[in-house]
């Protein structure tokens, strides 16, 4: 019902603070589950996908209290139930983090299939096969995964492709299993790098993580501990992208320049302008913006969560630019509204051709989800005239107040109520 309007052609110039990362939170949050003690988590990013996870542990009877804005305490001592309330955990993929932290809490879960952003066919035969490995038996019945084991024993589990949730949810199962689990072929991203810090912050023993080969020694217990979320890069990213696509001069702040490196590098392919400080990374451009080639691959690659900005960007440089997905399928459902705003980008399968065109302008679009919804505001900034995009609830998903941080360096959004889209739902129920 909501969406944003965007005045576009304003430099964005000053600082902008980024979050804490939201593929980090929402596998930290189930982690929590796995302790025998309180838990205070810092640095939480006020996005839906964070306010999803924390219900579902209040509605299965954990005890939830912010501290602060960014910093809550979790309480899972008490609770007795295994089974994720079916409507919240269908709202967004990770949901299924709850899967490997029931099962190592309880030695078995049940969770409906996840749902989140459709990126095209993404199973989860990877997590199944790893909780498999660890003797647990995994059933898939009306939609709700069922996992059950008499005792979790250490295994080695080899992943046939790399995926960052089939890392994390066989690292949540496996660090209260029996004996040594190692995971080979692992995921990199530094949110599972968190993930392990968290844990072992607890009392885990887990080694490896941010390598392909993850050893974890199984324990009995975990204490509570005090732990802040890692800043998000893909948003740090995101306002990188935002700052170069409006000929701005930005220091984005509270980031990690070491996670931003595979984005960082192709910026200045681009001809952007970067200077890395020990927490902070100023962008700024003083010349025409090139044409380049990008492949999104798995860390240390280029993000296939940035492919859509970096996109966006390259619709405004100099010549042809060739975009390779190879992680997902159907990551340019953007991509014609983009046209709408004049780009020239055509797709064939994985592969996009981009035409800079140097100049885009104001449409009314849609975000079709999280990311594409980041590019297309990133789109709105740099244009002429006006941008309205629509179904502003992905883009929520895993950016935490956007609209207000993109207004401190001279955005001009608003989030605004759309009176028609109410009464239109109003009149379906």
């Amino acid at each position: 019902m909501d969406k944003f309007v965007i005045h576009g052609g304003h430099r964005l110039l000053g600082e902008i603070e980024v979050s804490g990362a939201k593929n980090a939170a929402v596998a930290l949050i189930p982690a929590v589950l796995l302790c025998d003690e309180p838990c205070i988590l810092e640095n939480v990013p006020n996005i839906s996908d964070v306010t999803i996870s924390l219900r579902i542990l209040y509605e299965m009877g954990a005890q939830v209290e912010y501290l602060n804005k960014t910093t809550v305490r979790i309480n899972a001592t008490g609770l007795q139930n295994y089974c994720v309330p079916y409507e919240s955990a269908r709202k967004m993929r990770a949901s299924y983090y709850f899967l490997g932290a029931l099962l190592g809490r309880y030695g078995k879960a049940r969770v409906s299939m996840p749902g989140g952003c459709p990126l095209g066919d993404r199973p989860i035969d990877q997590h199944l096969k790893a909780f498999s490995a660890l003797d647990a038996k995994c059933s898939i019945e009306h939609g709700m995964v069922d996992l059950v084991a008499d005792q979790l024993t250490g295994s080695q589990i080899y992943l046939d492709v790399v995926s960052v949730g089939a890392t994390m949810n066989a690292m949540l199962a496996a660090v209260r299993a029996t004996g040594l689990t190692v995971i080979e072929n692992a995921a990199k991203e530094p949110h599972i790098v968190d993930l392990a810090n968290f844990l072992n912050s607890m009392g885990a023993d887990i080694m490896g993580a941010g390598t392909d080969v993850i050893k974890i020694r199984g324990v009995s217990h975990l204490h509570g501990a005090v732990y802040s979320v890692i800043p998000d890069q893909i948003e740090a990213g995101t306002f990188m992208i935002a700052a170069a696509a409006t000929g701005g001069d930005v220091l984005v702040k509270n980031i990690i320049p070491k996670h931003l490196e595979p984005i960082s590098s192709k910026m200045r392919k681009i001809g952007v302008n970067i200077e890395e400080f020990d927490d902070s990374i100023r962008i700024w451009v003083d010349g025409p913006l090139v044409r380049t080639n990008v492949k999104t691959m798995p860390h240390p690659g280029f993000p296939t969560d940035m492919q859509p900005q970096i996109t966006t960007l390259l619709t405004l440089a100099e010549g042809t630019s060739i975009i390779t997905e190879g992680v997902w399928e159907q990551r340019f459902c953007y991509v014609d509204e983009l046209r709408r705003m004049g780009a020239d980008i055509s797709v064939d399968g994985k592969v996009a051709v981009v035409e800079g065109v140097g100049r885009l302008t104001g449409a009314p679009v849609k975000a079709c989800d999280l990311r594409a919804g980041a590019a297309l505001i990133i789109a709105g900034l740099a244009a002429r005239g006006i941008t309205e995009i629509e179904d502003i609830y992905h883009i929520e998903r895993g950016y935490s107040n956007l609209d207000a941080k993109l207004r401190e360096v001279g955005a001009d959004i608003e989030k605004v109520s759309d009176p028609v889209a109410k009464v239109e739902m109003k009149e379906a129920m």
